[in-house]
């Protein structure tokens, strides 16, 4: 059954879980901070809900009835570039690349606290607000001018190759959501390069020498241990 706010003027969620006592919840949290809320409780369900609601942000949990989540995410993402949050008991590593392959936001393991879940529905509202803003991307002393292609660190312009740009700036325009190690190799070198992950380590580490403080410690682009990396937003 899918169930609807009626302010219009809020952000609208859709919840996509087959368990009762988990859509309660999340109702009655997110509710109380004025999003508008619509459920479903089955993929075919999610995507006519997502097609009619037209969503802000999808919670996605991976186990529903009547087809896997990342199939569900797959067809969505025919049509749609909905921010979507996967919530799954699943905590393999291989289940949060699949997800974020198949083209997943962000990816959080059952069970949540919900401060965290909120922090990352907002993350996932200001991204989508960047989206359709000028394109200069900035996170405390780093800027990046994408209509441009200047790149400066602390008010100093910052020289990159080619490839240290085209990386930075698809970092940039997924700032905030992990992007996994096949995602970036597909999309910089071509498929034939999905088993040369050695490629993406050695201009990762040239781009943090020339971005970081102590690249050991990296401040702006984070990684995340078997998965990928993502570009750390201003808070």
């Amino acid at each position: 059954m899918i169930v609807r706010h009626s302010d219009t003027n809020q952000p609208r969620i859709l919840v996509v879980d087959d368990e009762v006592a988990i859509q309660r919840f999340l109702r009655t949290v997110l509710g109380a901070k004025d999003f508008q809320l619509c459920t479903a409780a089955s993929g075919q369900e999610a995507l006519q809900a997502a097609a009619l609601f037209k969503p802000d942000i999808v919670l996605l949990d991976l186990g529903l009835p009547d087809m896997d989540g990342v199939e569900v995410l797959k067809r969505l993402r025919e049509w749609s570039d909905v921010p979507v949050i996967v919530l799954s008991v699943r905590e393999r590593e291989d289940d949060k690349v699949q997800a974020l392959d198949a083209g997943a936001d962000d990816y959080l393991t059952k069970p949540f606290g919900m401060s965290e879940l909120l922090a990352r529905v907002r993350a996932a509202l200001r991204r989508t607000v960047q989206q359709t803003v000028e394109p200069l991307f900035v996170a405390d002393d780093l800027v990046v001018d994408l209509s441009c292609r200047k790149v400066t660190l602390a008010g100093k312009e910052v020289q990159l190759t080619p490839t240290e740009y085209d990386l930075l700036r698809l970092l940039v325009t997924h700032a905030g959501k992990v992007i996994t190690h096949n995602q970036i190799l597909k999309q910089l070198w071509g498929v034939a390069y999905i088993d040369q992950p050695q490629v993406l380590r050695v201009n990762i580490s040239n781009l943090r020498r020339k971005l970081e403080t102590d690249p050991t410690r990296p401040h702006y682009i984070i990684t995340e241990p078997g998965v990928g990396y993502l570009l750390r937003v201003a808070p």
